[in-house]
């Protein structure tokens, strides 16, 4: 910072983690003339397995999140039209990824505390037409997978997980993505784990895994990497209608590091957590349950509830006075069913999700990155008492 310029630099919200062992790796990556699907996304897939405890058979690498979900609910083979029931607070892409594969979200509304969806709300949405449940594991809180897996098996339903938030995320000793028939995972920039873009696949059912494979790649028999590689070319059949979803080297480069220090990067987002915990405890604001007993939290999110009657300002003007002050925050999220499209393709109104309405009103995410500093930490809590002064 210049003398002549004083003014802090602008807090980037969920800034990713970036060191030096990706960039050699990427540069190798480059430098190996291998830039697409290949050696980098094996080993990936092949470490994401082991940290999940699986076998390297059952994850699959895909470019994002949004592809994994789609490619599951195809691989699943759901007759189209059939009902997927969802969270109404979650990202478009979640409900997207249900209506790309032919079928129809159905939304169950949220626990108010935890902000998950609601497991009495899942049993009252489900119809004869409902074939899966697609639970968001919402800011990295396990959803309550108990009661969920036992109405999934009660009603013969597929189970889903959206785990975009929850790499790190356990209930009751079980890894979140390995509960159902399959989790998806993203590694988007902002995520605990970045590859750029990027996502995964977990499933219980390796033929079903395989199938998503290969939908994922143009519905082709061979990948690149077994066609061109130094082994000798080898022919590929197309056998279904697929998809161009496949994640590439130079994505896997970043991400095989990124993951080699999730557990530390855990451990810094936990103490982020509990700073801010504790600098904000006694503000006008709702802040996040505590973690629940028997489950870990990825910490990914960091929301705050803005009440107008408490607070004394609006979210969105809280928003303003905060980018103002030089911090970057974020928005998680609006209810899906305030969004137009939505309202005017299925006919849904906020007010039949109340829970999700009122929080998608009022939710703010703070800066959580491995990457803030405590000097961070402190100009993030000091911008939020001057934004509720």
């Amino acid at each position: 910072m210049s003398p002549i310029d004083s003014k802090p630099p602008f807090l980037v919200f969920a800034a990713p983690d970036i060191q030096e062992p990706e960039i050699a790796e990427v540069e190798a990556c480059l430098r190996s003339g291998w830039l697409g699907t290949g050696p980098r996304v094996a080993r990936f897939e092949a470490d994401v397995a082991a940290y999940k405890g699986i076998g390297p058979e059952l994850v699959a690498g895909v470019n994002s999140c949004t592809a994994a979900m789609h490619v599951s609910m195809v691989a699943a083979g759901m007759e189209p039209g059939s009902e997927v029931i969802t969270t109404p607070m979650t990202f478009c892409a979640t409900v997207n990824s249900i209506v790309h594969a032919d079928l129809v979200p159905v939304l169950a509304d949220v626990d108010p505390a935890t902000q998950n969806i609601d497991p009495d709300a899942i049993e009252a949405a489900i119809t004869p037409r409902t074939r899966a449940i697609l639970p968001v594991h919402f800011a990295g809180r396990p959803c309550d997978m108990e009661r969920i897996m036992a109405i999934a098996r009660k009603h013969d339903l597929m189970v889903i997980e959206d785990c975009a938030h929850a790499i790190e995320t356990e209930y009751r000793g079980t890894k979140a993505g390995t509960f159902g028939d399959f989790g998806c995972f993203s590694f988007y920039v902002t995520k605990n784990v970045v590859t750029g873009e990027g996502g995964m696949i977990v499933g219980r059912d390796p033929k079903l895994v395989a199938r998503a494979r290969t939908l994922a790649l143009h519905g082709m028999s061979k990948d690149a990497w077994h066609r061109f590689s130094d082994k000798g070319y080898k022919h590929y059949q197309v056998v279904e209608c697929g998809f161009k979803y496949n994640m590439m080297d130079l994505q896997a480069a970043i991400g095989l590091h990124q993951l080699a220090r999730v557990e530390q990067n855990w451990l810094r987002r936990r103490e982020i957590w509990q700073a801010y915990d504790e600098a904000l405890a006694d503000l006008p604001l709702g802040l996040p349950a505590a973690p629940e007993a028997d489950t870990r939290h990825a910490f990914h999110l960091y929301t705050v509830m803005v009440d107008p009657e408490r607070a004394g300002i609006e979210r969105d003007v809280f928003l303003d006075r905060m980018n103002a002050l030089g911090i970057g925050t974020g928005v998680h999220y609006q209810s899906v069913a305030e969004h137009p499209y939505y309202r005017e393709r299925f006919g849904w109104h906020p007010d039949q999700w109340p829970n999700a309405r009122k929080i998608g009103q009022r939710t703010v995410s703070l800066p959580i990155s491995s990457k803030l500093s405590d000097s961070d930490l402190a100009r993030v809590a000091a911008a939020v008492g001057s934004a509720l002064a």
